[in-house]
């Protein structure tokens, strides 16, 4: 049996992204789980804000060649505004039922302030309309400037929480998803 591909998407524009940061990390204990892992910063891909009539516009082909292939997908996203970050939304435009059906995905969101869930909630509201296997374990990095330095996750429990989500995008890579989920079902703007 082949190795469960991963990627993850980091969904931050910034040099110094907390995000990228920890979705590395995670990645990295997906590698040591025994997964093959790419990261898909979204800094190197010309995406367009997605336009319906144009959905291979710049590097809209590699990003969704790269998310096809994966067996497992991490989302990224720092916090905007009480959710997940426009880049990472444009990126998720791009991809559809295609891309994201039947594949498992983890959660990740770090904010600057104290309550990152929103952002996680609405990250699997999307991910449960594309007919995703969403890991019930997700990682959330607080007061995310307190929690990482030079490139480090220094909270040891943070640490430990987008480690674990790593090993479990690689022990449920292959998992056979449920029937489809009702949001899926109902995903009727999905082809338009």
């Amino acid at each position: 049996m082949s190795r469960p591909h991963v990627v993850g998407i980091a969904g931050s524009l910034r040099d110094e992204s907390y995000t990228r940061v920890a979705v590395e990390r995670a990645l990295a204990e997906a590698e040591a789980a025994g997964g093959t892992t790419e990261l898909l910063d979204l800094r190197e891909f010309d995406l367009p804000v997605f336009d319906a009539d144009a959905r291979e516009a710049g590097d809209a082909t590699r990003l969704t060649d790269a998310v096809s292939e994966a067996d497992a997908i991490l989302l990224g996203t720092p916090v905007y505004h009480g959710s997940f970050s426009a880049p990472l939304k444009n990126a998720l435009d791009y991809c559809g039922f295609d891309e994201f059906e039947h594949k498992t995905v983890g959660l990740l969101a770090v904010a600057g302030g104290s309550f990152p869930i929103t952002a996680l909630e609405h990250l699997r509201s999307v991910c449960r309309a594309l007919n995703s296997w969403v890991i019930p374990h997700q990682a959330a990095i607080p007061r995310a400037r307190n929690a990482v330095e030079a490139g480090e996750i220094t909270d040891p429990d943070i640490d430990e929480r987008v480690a674990r989500l790593g090993e479990e995008a690689v022990q449920y890579a292959n998992i056979e998803p449920d029937p489809p989920c009702f949001e899926s079902t109902e995903n009727v703007g999905a082809d338009d």
